[in-house]
């Protein structure tokens, strides 16, 4: 069997959360995860502080975050002088 796809385990629903990404089954977000990671938690620490959590989980939240940032487009804007 192959590695798991983020939409298996990533469920946006207006009813859950205000419609934002979180991992199905749980109130947990995407973002909530990418957080403690981008201010130095080990997976291990959001594992500890979100039991219900599956490695796999981590790792579709981090695939789903670069996905959606992918397909962002950035329009800088000049600073009024």
């Amino acid at each position: 069997m192959g590695a798991s796809r983020p939409e298996d385990r990533i469920e946006v629903n207006p009813k859950v959360m205000l419609g934002k990404p979180v991992i199905r089954g749980t109130r947990i977000t995407v973002q909530a995860i990418v957080e403690k990671l981008g201010a130095g938690a080990s997976v291990e620490e959001v594992l500890e502080s979100y039991p219900e959590l599956a490695r796999e989980d981590v790792r579709a939240a981090l695939q789903y975050a670069a996905r959606a940032l992918g397909s962002e487009e950035i329009h800088w804007l000049q600073a009024a002088r």
